[in-house]
């Protein structure tokens, strides 16, 4: 995912020098050929991502571009108050790049885990929240962010995520989800590279003769609203799929159009229960570790069902 996201990005500074990249001392290996060919359009800032942002800020308010790039938590909670005061607040054009998000750094331990950045970042007005599920949305999500004016948040994989779609998103928008499968008794919504684990959730329970609707949504804020609307009209269950504290977050933005909407769909929040993962695993181990891989998800699902028919 992070290799799609520099290759868009190389590809949209070919013709615009506007577009410049600082990065918190990390990505030897990914960045390697943006810095060799526009070596005046990188910044390495160190690790310092307190003033990588704040550098960002200003060179953005003179008419850039400007994509800070870090790993997990660090581009995020490190420096929010920068975020909010010298980027926000003045809608500033920045695009901040976390790579990692969810436990994908999960041998590290907490203090690399980004599963409270989503609920941060779009509590901070002006801010776009995005996370992209693959490599394909990463790729489409970094065009759309590079046209939108003001500070925008993306949350990417580290790298290896599956492509999941099998064509061009040319149609692709900030604000809207995608369609992955149809259904109407089941809408499952998933935000971010966990979209893998929604699938096979959806595959399982089709063998079951349960359909489910499956959307991708890479943008958090702006919100596909009407999609929600459409299906807390039609369906009996909405599921919600993130890797991420499940207060504030992806599942918390459904619940907030569900519940201003009144409508009396059963909402199903999947994420980590309000927690800091102790445990040092992979990301597939620390998925199941708390629940929010295939075969737990799928579990809860079938338990809730069970327990309306009873």
């Amino acid at each position: 995912m992070r290799n799609a996201f520099i290759q868009e990005l190389l590809e949209q500074a070919k013709n615009n020098d506007k577009i410049q990249l600082i990065t918190g001392d990390l990505g030897y290996g990914v960045l390697n050929e943006f810095w060799e060919k526009y070596p005046n359009q990188f910044i390495n800032a160190g690790i310092a991502e307190q003033a990588m942002t704040g550098i960002a800020a200003g060179m953005a308010l003179e008419g850039n571009i400007v994509f800070t790039y870090s790993i997990a938590n660090f581009p995020t909670m490190r420096c929010l108050e920068q975020i909010r005061n010298d980027c926000a607040y003045h809608n500033a054009n920045v695009k901040i790049v976390a790579v990692g998000g969810g436990l994908v750094y999960g041998a590290h331990g907490m203090s690399h885990h980004a599963t409270e950045d989503i609920a941060i970042m779009r509590a901070l007005p002006n801010v776009v929240v995005t996370a992209p599920a693959d490599p394909i949305e990463a790729k489409y999500i970094t065009r759309e962010i590079i046209k939108h004016q003001g500070t925008c948040y993306m949350r990417l994989g580290r790298g290896g995520e599956k492509i999941i779609h099998n064509k061009k998103l040319e149609n692709l928008k900030l604000g809207k989800a995608i369609q992955i499968e149809e259904g109407k008794k089941i809408a499952i919504f998933s935000t971010g590279a966990i979209l893998d684990e929604a699938i096979e959730v959806r595959k399982n329970l089709a063998s079951k003769k349960i359909e489910c609707a499956l959307y991708s949504f890479p943008t958090i804020k702006p919100l596909d609203i009407e999609i929600i609307q459409k299906y807390a009209d039609i369906a009996e269950l909405i599921v919600t799929i993130e890797e991420h504290n499940i207060i504030g977050g992806f599942g918390s933005a459904v619940a907030e159009v569900i519940a201003e909407n009144r409508n009396n769909c059963k909402l199903l929040r999947i994420g980590l229960n309000d927690t800091y993962s102790s445990i040092v695993g992979t990301q597939s181990y620390l998925r199941k570790v708390y629940g929010i891989n295939a075969k737990k998800i799928e579990e809860r699902i079938l338990n809730l069902l069970e327990s309306k028919k009873g």
